[in-house]
């Protein structure tokens, strides 16, 4: 479990907060009935001033209860000093009360404002106080003009600025009451009563949902394709019981039976319908190519370039000593040890939300993505984690990609060993860094904290592992690492039991661990394993870990390690004795058989059993405890453990109570806000959300931070989630994570071997267009809609056909199509195909002609009529003037002919007529009219009837005057 972290800060754009006026007056009153409390954590009761932070030049502290903030003298404004707390809710029209306790350690001024915590700095109500050295109690009352959601830019804060000498400002009890909407905002989009995975199920495997229902008998369930025909029907089985980890009665849906592959596919049964899902392949193979993404968009010290992750998420170097970034080359260590030097730091992964770097986080972390190719190259497939195959600058250095992301992360572990061998437990900020905060853009002084065994003993477990990797690849490479593992290994033998120390969690977690037997059999399996000397092999057999004794149904992770060796052993071989490799491979064994059979009991199976409740990173846990069915499948080959890896999967992906896919860019309702300082778009809308394949930390019982505690009290623990990125301890994502999510991401990529059914039948063919709201660049098509029973129609084609050449002019998923961008007065030829599930193509709909209508240009001619009649005919000369301002260069006359006059003779144009609509076109002497030149043209007709002069004359498409 991550320690818990101290306060964040925003950057505040501090001279703008003073300029704008106060946009909300104070007013007298009560608050609204509903006495809503907007502020979290106003009575620090629980030690921490979370989620309260302080700006540059102030530090919080809670002390006896009551947070107190050391401010810096000398600043001038009131506002470039503050306290505060962001994403503060507020309702234009609501009146709010806010009170609290101060003093201070002198007499002083200072100022609790209400407003906006991004550009323009909007204001909402300002009160000012005078604090002396006794505690008093202020309250202040006001009606809000603006409208900030939950976790938006509303923000309270304290000025405390614009004083000569250093103060202290105490405040206790700070409350805020009022609006009428409940905690957290308006409700949340209510889970689905039948959830799936959101993003494939994998032909050939099972597939199964679950339906939330207190029905005792079994319900109709009916599977649909994405056109919305039914392709499946069935019945649930329902459970019997509440589920104990979600607190739901549930059914099991299984439509295993149905195989063809297809987008779009819906459950529903009777009202209740879940997210839309495929049965394919293709983005469970895309999906381990954005979890690597994950570690290059958190590289440190380098840039992170649009070429690699897009415009929105392309970002400076951080930490390289460019202000305001104070570096990492160049650190020294906390001020409370004495360790007489600095090391150059530079590089690595930051950890999570945070700008920390930490050792034993990494070391996981490393060695997962590095066994991931380890794995592939000894038992599977290495190819897809070649060169070239990552979005990343060393693509094409002839080395594969995923060792050049994980090297940037083992250079980083080497360069915290200290002189004497021992590594330092962690780098980042000497106080926490606030959300949003790009890494170049962080102000703070960075510090080295102590060594610890624990640290020491990861950089050995790695360093060793990268040795061997790299033994051929860059073999110096390889001997730098194997000597620093060699140091490492010795200096932690010396020091066994160097704790970090569990109080070192301002700026950054502690990642504290009493128990280091399991690190040092890691250590040991990885370095007998690279080396082979007896050494090792002593340390490592005489381990109470030896031969999977500390794999379990927890699952394990950065403060677990004992089972990482044991994968080593199973996978690299290193001279052990065959039997004690098959004890090590029954022990993995052992345990899936236990997920599994927990998985067959549950509402919404995870491979995950925590003693209580669930805990802090609980996916990554259920990601790991999928790596041991993974392991157990490579081991044994049983089909039943890959079909649990799967079934894992589904949880993650959607199969779950919160009907939430926890990993960001996949299913149809991914997680969006988790905590990251520069993924952050819920706290400023500049920047964006998680990029595809971020997985959430998920549920965690425990609640550990004030939004959780707030909006989740007495959760079940599936339920123990909310998407929002103040609740750091259900919706943190962090490198650890996202290793193992990794692995178990490539791992099922490449067990994707069943190749889907085929669906051979094509759509029906698209009924012929038909053309309406012509104008002269678009028209309007619609057609009867294709048909496909087996993986429905997915889109259709709308194609122009140019002589032999056919162009998609644009795809749509229903028969009917807006175009736009065609050319005026021109003849198009238009054609539909529709596409299936299984991108099968239709045959051409029937061709529709359109011509879109003449461009009209105002004031683009002048016409002059004269005609002389008798009682069977009339001769007509008109006079045609270019009025425009630019030349004609070919011209043609339209008109009505008056009564039922027919065009016997015509002079000076080639003229034609049909029906009454008559035209002239120029003949070649008069083809070129320059601007306000004219020519003379006329006709001889005979009929009866009128013979008013027509009012409709055009030329080239374009009205004329008439006079």
């Amino acid at each position: 479990m991550r320690s818990l972290p101290s306060p964040r800060w925003r950057r505040q754009a501090t001279a703008a907060l003073a300029l704008v006026a106060v946009s909300g007056a104070l007013a007298s009153g009560t608050a609204h009935a509903a006495e809503y409390e907007r502020l979290v954590n106003g009575s620090f009761s629980n030690g921490s001033a979370d989620p309260w932070w302080a700006s540059a030049g102030v530090s919080n502290r809670v002390t006896n209860g009551e947070l107190c903030a050391t401010v810096t003298g000398g600043t001038v404004n009131p506002w470039d000093s503050l306290i505060g707390q962001n994403g503060v809710p507020f309702e234009a029209g609501q009146s709010y009360t806010m009170s609290f306790d101060a003093y201070a350690s002198v007499a002083r001024p200072a100022a609790a404002v209400a407003g906006e915590g991004v550009s323009p700095y909007r204001q909402i109500a300002k009160h000012d106080i005078a604090l002396t050295t006794t505690k008093q109690r202020f309250t202040f009352t006001f009606t809000s003009e603006l409208d900030f959601p939950d976790a938006g830019p509303g923000q309270v804060t304290f000025h405390l600025g614009a004083q000569a000498a250093d103060t202290t400002v105490c405040v206790d009890n700070v409350s805020l009451i009022g609006g009428v909407k409940p905690p957290g905002g308006d409700p949340a989009t209510p889970a689905k009563k039948i959830n799936v995975n959101q993003v494939a199920y994998v032909p050939g495997l099972p597939k199964q949902a679950t339906l939330t229902s207190d029905a005792t008998v079994a319900q109709q369930w009916v599977l649909k394709n994405s056109a919305g025909t039914t392709v499946a029907t069935g019945t649930t089985v329902p459970r019997g019981s509440v589920d104990p980890e979600s607190g739901d009665s549930t059914h099991l849906i299984d439509f295993s039976s149905f195989d063809t592959a297809g987008a779009g596919y819906t459950l529903t049964v009777g009202t209740e319908t879940s997210f839309p899902f495929d049965i394919a392949t293709d983005e469970l193979k895309k999906m381990r190519y954005d979890a690597l993404a994950y570690f290059y968009h958190n590289r440190s010290g380098i840039p992170i370039e649009a070429q690699y992750v897009g415009e929105q998420y392309a970002r400076p170097a951080g930490h390289l000593n460019v202000a305001p970034n104070q570096g990492d080359n160049n650190v020294p260590c906390l001020a409370t040890i004495s360790c007489g030097y600095t090391l150059d730091v530079r590089g690595g992964w930051y950890d999570a939300g945070d700008h920390g770097k930490y050792v034993v986080n990494g070391g996981i972390s490393a060695w997962q993505v590095l066994n991931t190719y380890e794995r592939a190259v000894r038992i599977g497939d290495p190819a897809p984690l070649g060169d070239g195959k990552l979005n990343i600058p060393e693509k094409a250095n002839g080395v594969p990609d995923i060792l050049d992301e994980a090297r940037w992360e083992v250079e980083f572990l080497l360069k915290m060993q200290a002189p004497d061998g021992m590594v330092h437990h962690k780098i980042h900020d000497q106080n926490w860094t606030g959300l949003p905060l790009l890494p170049h853009q962080d102000p703070q002084a960075r510090r080295l904290s102590a060594t610890s065994t624990a640290a020491t003993l990861n950089t050995a477990a790695v360093a060793a592992q990268a040795a061997r990797i790299w033994k051929t690849i860059d073999p110096a490479f390889s001997a730098k690492a194997l000597a620093a593992a060699t140091k490492a290994y010795a200096a932690a033998k010396a020091n066994p039991n160097k704790i970090a120390d569990p109080n070192d969690g301002t700026g950054g977690g502690s990642y504290s661990d009493s128990t280091l037997t399991d690190e040092f059999y890691w250590a040991a399996a990885e370095m007998f394993t690279t080396t082979g000397e007896s050494s090792y092999r002593s340390d490592l057999t005489s381990s109470t870990h030896f031969k999977g004794k500390s794999i379990n149904a927890r699952g394990y992770d950065w403060g677990s390690t004992g089972p990482l060796g044991d994968i080593t052993l199973a996978l690299v071989p290193n001279g052990l004795p065959a039997a004690d490799i098959t004890a090590i491979k029954s022990a993995f064994t052992a345990v899936a058989d236990a997920h599994l059979s927990q998985m067959s009991t549950q509402g919404y199976p995870a491979p995950y059993r925590p003693t209580e409740g669930y805990d802090w990173g609980s996916n990554g846990l259920i990601a790991n405890n999928i790596s041991v069915l993974a392991l157990a499948h490579d081991f044994t080959g049983a089909a039943k453990y890959r079909e649990g890896v799967f079934q894992g999967l589904n949880y993650l992906l959607g199969r779950n109570p919160m009907s939430y896919s926890y990993v960001s860019g996949y299913g149809e309702q991914p997680v969006k806000n988790v905590h990251h300082r520069h993924w952050a778009n819920q706290l400023e809308p500049t920047l964006p959300t998680a990029p595809p394949g971020a997985l959430s930390g998920g549920p965690n019982s425990a609640l550990q931070d004030p939004i959780a505690a707030r909006l989740l009290t007495g959760c079940k623990a599936q339920k123990c989630f909310v998407d929002h990125i103040e609740a750091y301890s259900v919706n943190e994502v962090t490198v650890n994570w996202n290793s193992a999510f990794t692995w178990i991401a490539n791992w099922a990529a490449e067990k994707i071997t069943t190749a889907p059914p085929v669906d051979t039948t094509a759509p029906s063919t698209p009924g012929t267009p038909v053309a309406s709201d012509i104008t002269t660049t678009g028209a309007k098509l619609t057609w009867t809609a294709s048909a496909d029973p087996e993986s429905g129609v997915k889109e259709y084609d709308v194609i122009s056909v140019e002589g032999d050449a056919l162009r998609v002019v644009a795809t749509v998923t229903s028969p009917s199509a807006t175009l736009t961008g065609l050319r005026p007065d021109t003849a198009y030829k238009f054609t539909v195909v529709a596409k299936n599930g299984a991108n099968l193509r239709s045959a051409m709909s029937p061709q529709v002609d359109v011509r879109t209508k003449p461009d009209v240009v105002a004031g683009y001619c002048k016409v002059v009529w004269r005609a002389s009649t008798w009682s069977t005919g009339m001769s007509a000369n008109i006079t045609v003037t270019n009025s425009s301002t630019q030349p004609w260069n070919g011209w043609k006359l339209e008109f009505t002919m008056p009564g039922n006059q027919k065009i016997t003779q015509g002079w000076s144009a080639t003229w034609a007529q049909s029906g009454q609509a008559a035209s002239a076109t120029n003949v070649s002497w008069n083809r070129t009219v320059a601007p306000n030149a004219s020519v003379s043209i006329g006709f001889n007709s005979s009929g009866s009837g009128s013979t008013a002069q027509p009012t409709d004359f055009r030329v080239n498409g374009n009205p004329c005057t008439v006079g």
